[in-house]
């Protein structure tokens, strides 16, 4: 039934911008375009390659496996297992991690320059908060790290969020602090940072795998975010902090024995982070459109596509849909 009326609301859009663009091969990271582009396909009869690359760690909704597609690159092996539940073949399936920046591959200096390019103190720990007042516990936590009282520095980015920039622009500070309205270079202050304070999204949290930045999570949405949240934790990447109290105990906590476990925190990020899953999803891409598109599986025949257009006053008669 989803992916009927995802087809009727979005074919005409879909098959405009194929026609406009004439694609050799189409990624997508947004799963609600794989009914309609299917449903492209078969009225037209052609196949273009179709991949898509799915952007959470753990919980993931099934209308992202979509038998349509020539690959699936999903995150996890958490998520892959989930494709293969839901039907797509092992040869669909290709486990590439989240694309992030390249700089993150690219960078390999050591932190202390990275932090003098920055304008930061290379002799504290550094915390860096990325989010703004839409990021619920963010300014609770930066005050309880202001009173940490520990040698510590914080550079935070508010994501062109312009008042809580100004709100944190007001507070008495008792510790060096670096604000930031927007940064294009938050790959770089993740590899100069020794943790994150962020909220459970897919792609920060990628990022910060990529980075070898242990997080601190403040914030999750119920859904796709509590999966990401417990992939990070249950992994060893960082700890999940909803509270004042568990603030301040993460931080206490990271901060024992020469900072010991926020080391750990850090070399399981490393771990698990991909940092070239963007040339990995590239290289596939630029293999599809060379060799062509598979075979692909109709989700729905031309004659129902037809019967459900029809039923729905959709446009799709004309003369190149006819050939």
């Amino acid at each position: 039934i989803v992916e009927s009326a995802l087809t009727v609301l979005l074919y005409e859009v879909m098959r405009d911008v194929v026609r406009y663009y004439r694609p050799d091969v189409i990624v997508t990271t947004y799963p609600l375009y794989q009914a309609p582009l299917g449903a492209v396909f078969t009225m037209q009869n052609r196949d273009i390659p179709l991949l898509t690359v799915v952007t959470d760690l753990a919980t993931v909704h099934r209308i992202w496996f979509n038998r349509n597609v020539d690959y699936c690159l999903v995150p996890t092996e958490i998520v892959r297992d989930l494709a293969l539940h839901y039907g797509l073949s092992e040869e669909q399936v290709k486990v590439t991690g989240i694309p992030v920046n390249p700089e993150l591959a690219r960078e390999q200096r050591p932190v202390p320059e990275i932090r003098r390019e920055l304008g930061w103190r290379e002799d504290l720990i550094t915390v860096l908060a990325v989010g703004s007042k839409r990021v619920d516990r963010l300014m609770d936590t930066l005050n309880v790290l202001n009173h940490f009282g520990q040698s510590l520095q914080l550079a935070v980015v508010t994501g062109k969020d312009v008042e809580a920039y100004r709100e944190l622009q007001q507070v008495e500070w008792h510790i060096p602090v670096h604000l930031y309205e927007f940064a294009s270079n938050v790959p770089l202050m993740m590899r100069a940072a020794d943790c994150l304070i962020c909220k459970a999204g897919g792609l920060i949290i990628t990022e910060a795998l990529a980075a070898g930045c242990p997080m601190m999570l403040i914030d999750v949405i119920p859904g796709q975010e509590t999966g990401n949240a417990e992939y990070v934790v249950d992994a060893g990447a960082g700890d999940l902090a909803r509270s004042d109290i568990e603030v301040l105990e993460v931080f206490a906590h990271w901060m024992l024995d020469g900072q010991k476990l926020l080391r750990q925190r850090a070399a399981t990020a490393a771990k698990l982070g991909k940092p070239l899953s963007a040339y990995e999803v590239a290289g596939l891409a630029y293999e599809c459109a060379i060799r062509g598109a598979s075979s692909h599986h109709r989700v729905f025949s031309r004659r129902t596509l037809i019967d459900l257009f029809n039923r729905n006053q959709v446009r799709w008669g004309d003369t190149r849909d006819l050939k």
